[in-house]
């Protein structure tokens, strides 16, 4: 948000341009989609009931929407996205951790389907 406030092109911030406001609307959008997932997930789990599918389709949702903001903000950055002077290069690389540790996003998708498939 920062940088798009910041770099400029064509004379106006690049928070003008319409293409990266629907960047920046569908990463605000996806990231709040994806806490609410783990909210709930979380309530689940706290209230004593069946939590593993919303835990398997938080994790899943989460981490991919993660992957998905932070390709879109290096797009923000431009060239800049890959210096790792910006803050930015190091959490595209993390986040890739993120779709493998602690259950691949293929486990969590059989997960998923095992349960609503009641397998």
């Amino acid at each position: 948000m920062k940088y798009a406030h910041e770099r400029e092109t064509f004379g106006k911030p690049i928070a003008h341009h319409q293409a990266v406001q629907w960047m920046l609307a569908d990463a605000a959008t996806e990231i709040q989609a994806a806490r609410l997932m783990v909210y709930w997930s979380a309530w689940r789990k706290a209230q004593g009931g069946r939590f593993t599918q919303a835990a398997a389709m938080a994790k899943l949702f989460a981490t991919e929407v993660s992957e998905r903001v932070c390709r879109n903000a290096i797009q923000v950055h431009g060239g800049f996205g890959y210096s790792s002077e910006f803050e930015v290069e190091r959490m595209y690389r993390d986040t890739r951790l993120m779709t493998i540790g602690e259950g691949t996003s293929e486990i969590q998708r059989l997960v998923i389907a095992r349960h609503i498939l009641n397998l």
